[in-house]
């Protein structure tokens, strides 16, 4: 017997399928197969051409993960909470979704959560470009919804950053037009590190949000010394079209647990869950694992503390170097290299030092993460060393 499936059940299931297949950022992003979704790019991601033995890495500084955590009492949440995964998490799920909503000041319709906020940017552009349009951004900038919406059939308008690696936003007002169907942008922004005036980017946003959805990605947010200050969320309070993203996995410590949130008008957030599926991707482990560490203030401030203490030391060995680094407001910290990128890799890694390089404004440049303080003196240590060879 065949079974019935009604539309919006199936346009979901496959969404989420295709979400899966094409959205994936080393799908999307670091495959070289891909690069053809964003030839006007002003920065390519030189990918490895050689295998990684992870068992050899003394410093993994390449992918903007907390060193720190997750902290011991998230830890012994999860601990507790895997006896229950034979149980849906609905309940958990509802829990962390009110926490969220008290500590953002919106109401509990406002909030999707997803397995990282990646996933969200991801399920956003699947629902926003299924029929064509174009999404502005700035680049260089996070690549991963803009690969999606490209992959939906969408065309991708992209604003070269500022002279101080800040937003063009005249630029990027210029760029919306009638077919415009989201603007991303990433605050502070990664891959640059840099970040945009909040009160410049505010007045954006609520011109923007009157003609297109405005979808401002706040995953580096918490390492801001007042990211309260910084944050686009009050918009959404104010009844603006603008989607807020925010992520467990970085001041969190939860990269590998997967969760995130999206805040936005309760009619924005209805446009996006009546095409694909919100808690079902989490897991009863993730969930208690957030709903602890938003408890967590001071192993979260402290997690800043130490971060920025770490970013300004490389940032200090760096210069003193002769080398410029981009100002940097998040977890890591990018530099133009005087040597060639795919060499300058290979010669980390084979002294145990994972980093990222890439190929942006015509030049070779070195991404590093912040990792422990004894990880980045090694990676200093090693740095002089390859550059000198």
């Amino acid at each position: 017997m065949i079974k019935n499936i009604n539309r919006r059940d199936w346009l979901k299931s496959s969404l989420v399928a295709a979400g899966g297949l094409i959205a994936s950022p080393s799908l999307a992003f670091n495959s070289g197969k891909n690069h053809s979704l964003v030839p006007s790019s002003i920065i390519r991601e030189v990918t490895p051409s050689f295998p990684i033995d992870e068992s050899r890495i003394l410093a993994r500084l390449n992918a903007n993960e907390n060193p720190y955590g997750p902290s011991p009492k998230v830890i012994q949440a999860i601990a507790e909470s895997v006896s229950q995964g034979n149980r849906y998490g609905h309940g958990d799920a509802a829990t962390l979704i009110t926490m969220i909503a008290e500590k953002e000041g919106v109401s509990k319709e406002c909030i999707m959560l997803g397995p990282g906020s990646t996933d969200l940017l991801e399920k956003v552009a699947i629902t926003r470009f299924q029929h064509g349009g174009n999404i502005v951004s700035a680049d260089p900038s996070y690549m991963s919804v803009m690969s999606t919406a490209q992959a939906m059939g969408g065309k991708w308008k992209p604003v070269t950053l500022a002279a101080d690696y800040s937003h063009d936003l005249a630029g990027m007002r210029a760029a919306i037009d009638g077919d415009t169907r989201l603007v991303y942008i990433c605050n502070p922004n990664n891959p640059t590190g840099s970040i945009t005036e909040a009160e410049s980017l505010k007045d954006f946003c609520i011109e923007a949000s009157s003609k297109v959805p405005v979808f401002v990605d706040e995953a580096y947010l918490e390492f801001l010394e007042n990211p309260e200050s910084q944050s686009m969320v009050g918009l959404v309070a104010q009844g603006k079209d603008v989607i807020v993203a925010r992520t467990f996995s970085k001041i969190h410590g939860m990269a590998g647990l997967r969760i995130g949130y999206i805040v936005a008008t309760p009619e924005r957030i209805e446009s996006i869950t009546s095409k694909v599926r919100s808690t079902m991707g989490l897991c009863v482990t993730s969930l208690k694992g957030a709903i602890a560490s938003m408890k967590e203030s001071a192993f979260l401030g402290q997690c800043k503390s130490q971060n920025t203490e770490c970013r300004e030391y490389v940032a200090s060995e760096i210069i003193n170097l002769g080398y410029n680094p981009i100002p940097s407001y998040t977890s890591f910290m990018i530099f133009p290299i005087a040597m060639d990128a795919k060499v300058f890799m290979k010669s980390m890694y084979d002294e145990g030092v994972g980093i990222r390089t890439y190929e942006m404004y015509d030049k070779p440049w070195c991404r590093v993460s912040m990792g422990t303080h004894e990880e980045l003196e090694y990676f200093v240590e090693t740095f002089k060393k390859v550059t000198k060879a």
